[in-house]
């Protein structure tokens, strides 16, 4: 409610010199407000440039360190670790997820063996980089089937845990996942590793670009309408994380992001539990792109990345995130 009136009340004078609007403003932005994505290849010695998404690349194992070490200079909390895996090493049934030499376990390996506790590891849990069909679950008659993908999703999560990941993020949107999750891995023993639960992913046009770096793209078949959310809705959205919080999540995922800001901001005022935004590739293909072309300028990353905090994000997972420290400055 805004008591007063013009001309005894002027906002404008809050906003006069740069002192008082840094005084007044209601959102900040800092490396602490960050997860940073990083993608993984095969072979020593590669630092792969992914043509769709200008300035991110894919790293070898033996190269992430350069990531890793800028990551910490800037402060940044977190990694999460995305996966290309080799056509050959994918099947219908994604059996390279439960592998203990795959990518993502060799970097969760490398990166706690070099910096210790450093720096978090957050690990996608999801069979999309394994298969064959590039779907998140198993198929059986045309179908994604949910109870049996599970299982599989629960060896993982035990896979990764075991390996040494803190925050374990299942996308896939199986229903009870997480529940399930949650009590294996407390059964086994892990009962600090922390679940970030994609809670309201949507399926949405603006995963190409990720879909391209991880090597998916060409493999699905179909689409993940019947089991990602329907862009239509919201309240399914309060659903979705209300049945994650009870199941155990720590925290929850809105994906995408700046296109869903009013999800992320019904998330937070009604749960008040750490909510993150993930900037999806299409958004930030989207803006670095039209920067590229001078379509606008530098500005506007620290504008979409705002956007989110004022919204009510805890974190922001962000390909930007590498950069933040001078897109700030």
């Amino acid at each position: 409610m805004i008591t007063g009136k013009y001309p005894n009340l002027r906002l404008r004078r809050n906003r006069k010199e740069s002192w008082s609007r840094r005084l007044t403003q209601e959102s900040t932005l800092s490396p602490n407000d960050f997860i940073l994505p990083i993608f993984l290849i095969d072979g020593s010695n590669k630092k792969e440039s992914i043509s769709t998404m200008p300035g991110v690349y894919r790293y070898s194992i033996n190269r992430i360190s350069q990531v890793i070490d800028r990551a910490i200079k800037i402060g940044i909390p977190m990694v999460a670790l995305f996966p290309k895996t080799k056509n050959s090493l994918k099947n219908e049934i994604g059996s390279e997820s439960l592998n203990e030499n795959n990518l993502v376990c060799k970097a969760i390996t490398e990166i706690k063996k070099k910096y210790k506790n450093k720096i978090g590891i957050m690990c996608d849990v999801a069979l999309d980089p394994y298969t064959s069909h590039g779907h998140d679950g198993l198929i059986r008659s045309n179908q994604i089937i949910n109870d049996d993908t599970i299982e599989v999703l629960i060896n993982q999560s035990l896979l990764q845990a075991e390996i040494g990941c803190d925050v374990l993020a299942p996308s896939d949107m199986m229903d009870g996942r997480i529940g399930k999750i949650r009590k294996a891995l407390d059964k086994s023993g892990y009962q600090n590793v922390q679940i970030l639960s994609y809670a309201a992913k949507y399926a949405s046009s603006f995963y190409g670009p990720f879909r391209d770096a991880v090597g998916s793209k060409g493999s699905l078949k179909g689409d993940k309408k019947t089991y990602q959310m329907d862009f239509r809705n919201s309240d399914e959205a309060m659903r979705e994380v209300a049945l994650d919080i009870k199941e155990g999540a720590d925290m929850v995922m809105v994906k995408p992001g700046m296109p869903y800001l009013d999800i992320i901001k019904s998330v937070k005022e009604k749960f008040k539990i750490p909510v993150f935004a993930y900037q999806v590739s299409g958004e930030y293909s989207l803006i670095s792109n039209a920067i590229q072309k001078k379509i606008v300028n530098n500005d506007i990353v620290v504008e979409s990345l705002m956007a989110f905090k004022r919204a009510g994000a805890n974190a922001i997972v962000s390909y930007y995130a590498d950069r933040i420290d001078k897109i700030l400055k």
